[in-house]
Parts: structure tokens; C-alpha cells; sequence
């Protein structure tokens, strides 16, 4: 696509950029959306929605001129960061918070923080990326990143391929190791090894990919493999290669001298862990007023939120220390479409294609329809839309068009609004079929607050403020402060979350959940569910 020529935006003012409440409410309002629709279509593709949605958010009211040119970057790197922590299982664990036994409601809200310290950790760091790199690095990842994805793709190919209909579950298979993607992380290696012996040199984008699945390993073989430590057996262990990633990527930061994005990842992660188990006590609390909803829903856009003012956070603190990021030179063009065209067509389809089988299943459409199934029809559909974008991008390139906004902000926007209703909408279909009144709490809320953010990023995105000419030199006080501030918050907070919940339903499994118990004679990894009420055996 062409690009704009940098201008000054509306309603300019010298003061200094820093966090805001409406970097705050927006960041919350946009995550929560996101991740209520996450719910609908889970693990990693899910998760890319409120990734990409709070990042272009948070940046749009930052009022840094500077990051609205690398919108597109944002939206990227906050779904990709954020999709990571999809892998992980936590289903098990919100049910020992639920347990009525005290030594398994405790690890039930330590694991909840474990998780989500890293699902914000990576999400914060990949949000912050674009605001703390220049040009030529920040577009020097996305190729191994790309080749990383191509293997991932054929990896998936494979597996629908090789697919039988023969009842097998998941722990028959002959590739199942603790139900964890290791093939994955695998691949990833070679991958890129593959695209350095191309290139004839190691770059950023490949150090970062080797830091990352290498750091998988260790964290999965360490934790699991040697010390034995499985959180919620037999369900997947792949939080122990998540965690092991995470610290890799913090090795990469520290070895690559990208200490802002390493603090952004700490404080976007203490308060994602602190979210996860708070928003999970604020469920407990809900349920025992016994009113009959989709607390699960309020649950996930409850974390949502506390999520996305993590990344507000975050990013409010870069937006006064970090100083200005160039475009200049405009080195490797075509990946400000890529990422346009990644969030906007990718993520979407990934996502969405999963409605056909809803649709399927409740007759809302047949299952085939001249002799091809409705999944492929859907697929058509999306490629002829890749198809005009790839024509519209490159005439753009040629000779601005009318329609795209001229400003970085309203280009932003305008990516705002297509990604943000193309998602609820198409969450709402998803719906549709088998809809009821409970479903009020879920899309209902959802819609309410998609309106609520496009008069608001229509009213607050494009106000500039002043960013440093040069940032901070050193991050290392700021580290140390988070990870000190950060570990006491979490001891006072797991304590009091595990208080009131033991205050709330003291011996009593709480409804609504399976029966786990981690600890005692009566650990169980089965789904038995004794009736809600019930003092545990």
C-alpha cells in the first residue's frame, strides 16, 4: 500500500505522552470483547482477536504520532503475542478453585496466575515490539516468522490428511506426548534454520524463533519430563513449554538490548495473573448469589479486561520513556499489507470458518451443496477476498485510493472498526442457531460494548502528544521495581482470593464445575460431578 505522508493529527498539544484513562478503558473494553469471543472459538486463533483489537486501540488514544504509522505492526504483533498462550489447558484448574478443598482452591488460584502471567507476558511483549524497534529490525521478524508459519501450515495438512474416522482420542494418537504441541516447537527450529542457510546469516527474526521454541523445550523437558511437575493431569502440559518460551523470549530481550519490551511483558503479565484469579473469584462471587447466567462468559470477559488494562499499562509506560521510532528508511514495503492483510483476512477466517460446522449441525445450511462441503465454500469465498485485497493493495501502492483514509489515524481506525464488527458479527452467527436468553451475558454485552468502543475511538484516537526525543537509558530499576512489586502483589493477592473464596463456600464445592481435587486421598482426574452443595467426600 502507498504511504500516507507523515502529518500532524487532530487536535494537537504539547503535552507529554503518558497513560491515560482512555488508553485504560479502551485497552479493558477492547480485550474483553475480544476474549468473550475468544471463548466461542478458543486456543491459540482465538486469542488473536483481543491481541490484535487492544493493541490498535491502546496505540490509537496514545497520542504518540510515531506508533500511528505502525498500526498495522501493532495489530500483528499483539495477535501474534497474544495467540501463544491458547496452548495452554486451564479448565481443570478453575475447577480446584471450585473444589471446597482448601490446599486445592490455593494451587487452583496459583496455577490460574501462572497462566495468565504468561499469557500476558508474551502478549505485552509482542504488543510492545513495534513501539521499541526501528524499522529495519521490527520488519527484519517477520520473515522467519512467516517461515515458521509456513511449516506450522503444512504440519496442518498433514494432519488433516492422515485423519481417520476411527474414534481414536487424542491420547491414542501415535504423536500424543502429554497432549502438548511439541511438534510444533519442534518445527519451528528447522524452519527457520532453514530461512537463515537461504539468507546465509542469523537475523533477528530468526534468533528471536530460536530463543523462543528452545526456551519451549527446556521449559517442558525441565519441568515436566525431569521434576515431574504435571499441573492438571492427564490434561496438557503445555503451560511448562509456554512458561520455558516466555523466559526465553525475556533471554532474547536481555541479549538484544530490548529491556522496554522486557518490562513491558513483566507488568502486562503480573497483571494478567492477577486478573485471571481475580476475574475467576469474581465468577465464584456471582455464582453464589444464584442468579442463572453464562458466568463462565463473565469470567473470560471479566479477565479480558483486567487484560487489556495490563496492556494499557504497559503501554502507557513506554509511550513517556521509550523515545520516537522512525520509518525511515522505508525498508522491505510489502510488510505493512502483509500485517493489514494477516489481521484482517487470516485471523478472521481462522476463526470464523469455525462457524460452518455450527451451521452445519443446526440445519442453518446444508452440509454440502454441489458436491462440496460448505467448509470449502467458505474457504472460496475467503480466497476470492484475498485475491481483491492483493489487487486493491498493490493499485493502492500505485495511486492512493479515495476510500482509504489519508492519515495514519484514520487508517487505523478504519482498521479498528472492520476487524472489530467482522468479529462480533461473525461471533453473533455463530450463535444464532442455537440461541437463547442466557446468550444475553455473552453477545448481548459483547455488542453493547463494540459500541461503546466506535464512539469512543472515533471521539479520543488522533490527539498527539509529545513523546521523548531520546528514551530512558536504563530499564534495569523498572525491572527490578515490577518484578519486586509484582511477587508481594501476587502473595497478597493469591491469599485474599483464596480467602474469600473459603469464606464464600467453606468445605462446599462450589457449583457449576466439575468435580477435581488436586491433593488427599481424594485427587481425582475424573469428570464424576457430585451434586453443587455438597460437602467433597
Amino acid at each position: 500500500m502507498a504511504e500516507p505522508p507523515d502529518q500532524l493529527e487532530t487536535s494537537s498539544t504539547d503535552r507529554p505522552a503518558r497513560l491515560t484513562g482512555s488508553m485504560l478503558l479502551l485497552g479493558g473494553l477492547s480485550l474483553s470483547i475480544g476474549w468473550g469471543i475468544r471463548g466461542n472459538f478458543g486456543h491459540e486463533y482465538g486469542a488473536m482477536m483481543p491481541g490484535a483489537l487492544a493493541a490498535i486501540a491502546v496505540v490509537l488514544v496514545s497520542g504518540r504520532q510515531d506508533w500511528w504509522r505502525r498500526i498495522a505492526y501493532f495489530a500483528f504483533f499483539g495477535a501474534l503475542g497474544w495467540s501463544f498462550g491458547g496452548m495452554m489447558s486451564y479448565g481443570q484448574v478453575i475447577a480446584y478453585t471450585h473444589s471446597g478443598h482448601l490446599p486445592s482452591q490455593a494451587y487452583g488460584f496459583a496455577c490460574l496466575f501462572v497462566i495468565g502471567f504468561i499469557w500476558g507476558a508474551i502478549g505485552g511483549a509482542g504488543t510492545a515490539a513495534p513501539a521499541c524497534m526501528d524499522r529495519d529490525r521490527l520488519t527484519e521478524l517477520l520473515g522467519p516468522i512467516i517461515a515458521v508459519f509456513v511449516a506450522w501450515t503444512l504440519q496442518d495438512v498433514g494432519m488433516f490428511l492422515s485423519m481417520t474416522d476411527d474414534g481414536a482420542f487424542r491420547h491414542e494418537e501415535a504423536l500424543y506426548w502429554k497432549d502438548t504441541d511439541w511438534v510444533a516447537a519442534l518445527l519451528a527450529i528447522p524452519a527457520v534454520l532453514i530461512y537463515a542457510g537461504i539468507r546465509r546469516r542469523v537475523c533477528l527474526g530468526t534468533s528471536l524463533v530460536l530463543h523462543a521454541s528452545i526456551g519451549w523445550w527446556i521449559g517442558f523437558l525441565l519441568l515436566v519430563e525431569v521434576l515431574g511437575l504435571r499441573m492438571t493431569p492427564p490434561r496438557s502440559d503445555n503451560w511448562a513449554g509456554a512458561l520455558g518460551m516466555t523466559v526465553g523470549i525475556f533471554v532474547f530481550c536481555h541479549r538484544h538490548r530490548l529491556a522496554s519490551v522486557l518490562l513491558a511483558g513483566l507488568v502486562s503479565g503480573f497483571i494478567g495473573g492477577f486478573g485471571f484469579a481475580m476475574a475467576q473469584v469474581i465468577k465464584l462471587l456471582g455464582l453464589k448469589t444464584g442468579l442463572a447466567t453464562n458466568w463462565h462468559s463473565v469470567l473470560e470477559q471479566t479477565y479480558g479486561f483486567i487484560n487489556g488494562i495490563g496492556i494499557a499499562v504497559a503501554m502507557g509506560i513506554l509511550a513517556s520513556r521509550t523515545g520516537r521510532v522512525t520509518d525511515e528508511p522505508p525498508v522491505r514495503r510489502w510488510s505493512g499489507p502483509f500485517c493489514v492483510g494477516f489481521v484482517a483476512l487470516a485471523v478472521t477466517y481462522v476463526n470464523l470458518v469455525k462457524n460452518v460446522e455450527t451451521w452445519v449441525k443446526f440445519k442453518a445450511m446444508p452440509e454440502t451443496m454441489y458436491g462440496l462441503h460448505s467448509y470449502w465454500w467458505f474457504s472460496i469465498g475467503y480466497l476470492l477476498a484475498l485475491v481483491a485485497f492483493v489487487i486493491l493493495a498493490a493499485a493502492h501502492r500505485r495511486r492512493a485510493l479515495a476510500v482509504i483514509p489519508t492519515s495514519w489515524v484514520g487508517g487505523g481506525q478504519m482498521l479498528y472498526l472492520v476487524f472489530l464488527w467482522v468479529v462480533v458479527i461473525g461471533n453473533l452467527m455463530r450463535a444464532i442457531p442455537p440461541f437463547h436468553q442466557q446468550r444475553l451475558i455473552t453477545e448481548g454485552v459483547i455488542i453493547v460494548n463494540a459500541l461503546i468502543v466506535t464512539v469512543l475511538v472515533l471521539l479520543w484516537a488522533g490527539k498527539t502528544r509529545s513523546a521523548p526525543q531520546v528514551g530512558i537509558p536504563s530499564y534495569r530499576r523498572w525491572i527490578i521495581g515490577t518484578v519486586v512489586v509484582g511477587l508481594i502483589g501476587t502473595v497478597v493477592s493469591l491469599y485474599g482470593q483464596t480467602a474469600i473464596t473459603r469464606r464464600c463456600y467453606p468445605d462446599k464445592r462450589a457449583p457449576s464445575s466439575g468435580d477435581h481435587v488436586r491433593f488427599g486421598p481424594n485427587a481425582t482426574a475424573t469428570k464424576a460431578k457430585p451434586k453443587a452443595g455438597q460437602p467433597h467426600p
